[in-house]
């Protein structure tokens, strides 16, 4: 069965750091599955930065920005998986279903979320996913965001629902909510 770990926390809150040095006290291979996609130079800034946090030796890097589960199905040879992050893998849905002319619904984020659990409970492997709590702020302004924030809340509480840990990172220091 596969060990499940939610790491949540807000923006520059250290979860990411917080979810790889977890995963690199740990023995076996580690991949880090990247689900940002480089839109604009700011983030190509973003995505150099985390690269130069992990040590080649101890990382293998595989960008992913939708098939989360078939990705890890298809790379076995890999103890832990590092999934950074679930908030932007919310948004490559919601791209992904626009571009189809689909309605991203509370419902298509529980399934594709769901699905994944699914595909990958029954593995021996040690899963980190990495997540915004994008619902401490202020009410969104506008109708697209509210409905993104949603659906990564939405998404999370999934996710936690089965995690076998819960750690909610703030200024850096671990709170955890489920152990």
């Amino acid at each position: 069965m596969a060990h499940i770990v939610l790491v949540t926390g807000g923006t520059r809150s250290g979860k990411s750091s917080y979810a790889q040095n977890r995963a690199e006290k740990m023995p076996g291979r580690r991949c880090f599955l990247a689900t940002c996609q480089v839109s604009d130079e700011e983030m190509r800034k973003r995505v150099i930065k985390h690269q130069a946090q992990r040590i080649p030796d101890k990382w293998d890097t595989i960008e992913v920005p939708l098939e989360i589960g078939a990705c890890v199905e298809a790379n076995d040879q890999y103890d832990i998986f590092l999934i950074d992050c679930l908030t932007l893998w919310i948004n490559n849905v919601m791209d992904h279903c626009t571009e189809k002319g689909l309605e991203c619904t509370e419902s298509v984020i529980y399934e594709a979320t769901d699905s994944l659990l699914h595909r990958l409970k029954s593995k021996d492997i040690t899963l980190f996913f990495v997540t915004n709590e994008v619902g401490l702020g202020i009410v969104p302004e506008n109708r697209a965001a509210r409905h993104f924030r949603d659906l990564v809340g939405h998404c999370n509480q999934v996710i936690a629902s089965q995690a076998d840990e819960v750690i909610l990172i703030s200024c850096g220091l671990p709170l955890y909510l489920k152990k």
